[in-house]
């Protein structure tokens, strides 16, 4: 049998402010021979995400940082082509931490954390990175958990034509909330207004974020989900009511940032509102999993819920592709297309 090439991206230096192509060697490996309990998973989606910038930090954040010179780390959904675990025959779709790669070699358990997908053919592959994979479950819980909205409350969201806030601002309109988004184009506007049916959406590149959340959030504001923070974050913070809750997902405005960003000038309303401020991962959730996926599945064939995936082709084109996040440019939940289905 002819050896397979594994095409990789590795840490070659740990970037500073916006992720680089030179902060990458790309290599190419013959793939080894498997050793009883392996797996070989040929890489079909690879998921990027803002917390890839976090693991290329020296500091690391809930996980370890990528070390120099191993392969990046990444969310993918690949299929096993070769087995010698049977708990994973060859055919199986699976999803976990396969990197940026063509191929990766696993045995289920170690830090690939591998699970097994159904083959439905009513669900594109791709949306187990988007609505029903931690994408789906960061949004549910994040919201229903964390938030806690209650009819007729006012939710805003952050990031909100992304592929978390999207979902978020869905599931409020669906728990019977006025939902307002904040989003960095018109035409993103337009989307989360006349399709995914939001009240009102916020264009933070073209209006002053502070007055046009007073004029949408006459109210005031009960439910924030974050992703963003800086100005916005400060923008609500003024504007939130009594028992408000925020949902902390992320701060994708910080993330590039090469010194220290001062912090919000509102805090103090956090008290004065007797508001709760919690910061929550996917991970938390996930032996509840089953939870948000039975209801996301449900909205989703009444067709109260969509999603949008922003597909590129090329895993050649990860590093350059990934800061599509950090300038706003991306629509929906970014993807890498590694190889075909």
């Amino acid at each position: 049998m002819t050896a397979k090439v594994n095409r990789q991206w590795c840490l070659a230096t740990r970037p500073v402010g916006a992720i680089a192509e030179s902060n990458f060697n790309w290599k190419q490996e013959l793939v080894p021979s498997l050793e009883e309990g392996q797996i070989l998973v040929r890489n079909i989606y690879l998921s990027l995400d803002p917390t890839n910038r976090g693991w290329l930090d020296e500091r690391g954040n809930y996980l370890p940082p990528v070390g120099i010179g191993e392969v990046m780390r990444g969310v993918g959904i690949g299929v096993v082509e070769q087995s010698r675990n049977a708990k994973f025959p060859e055919g199986t779709f699976v999803q976990g931490l396969l990197g940026w790669q063509d191929y990766a070699i696993s045995n289920g358990t170690d830090g690939t954390n591998l699970s097994e997908l159904p083959k439905d053919p009513s669900v594109p592959l791709a949306a187990y990175l988007g609505l029903f994979g931690f994408i789906g479950i960061t949004a549910y819980f994040g919201l229903l958990d964390i938030g806690k909205p209650k009819v007729g409350e006012t939710l805003v969201v952050s990031g909100a034509a992304g592929a978390v806030g999207s979902l978020v601002g869905q599931i409020g309109k669906i728990k019977g909330c006025r939902v307002v988004g904040i989003a960095g184009s018109e035409e993103k506007c337009r989307w989360l207004k006349d399709e995914l049916g939001f009240d009102a959406a916020i264009n933070y590149k073209t209006e002053s974020v502070l007055e046009s959340l007073q004029q949408h959030c006459p109210n005031g504001i009960d439910v924030y989900f974050e992703n963003v923070g800086g100005e916005i974050l400060d923008a609500v913070l003024s504007l939130i009511n009594l028992r408000a809750r925020i949902a902390l997902c992320g701060l994708i405005s910080q993330y590039n940032a090469i010194k220290p960003v001062p912090g919000p000038h509102n805090l103090i309303n956090l008290v004065y509102k007797r508001a709760k401020l919690e910061g929550f991962l996917s991970l938390d959730y996930f032996d509840r999993a089953q939870e948000a996926l039975a209801d996301l599945g449900e909205w989703y064939a009444q067709g109260k819920i969509q999603y949008r995936v922003d597909m590129i082709e090329g895993l050649e084109n990860a590093p350059s592709a990934i800061n599509k996040l950090f300038d706003g440019t991306n629509q929906g939940k970014l993807i890498i297309k590694v190889s075909e289905e």
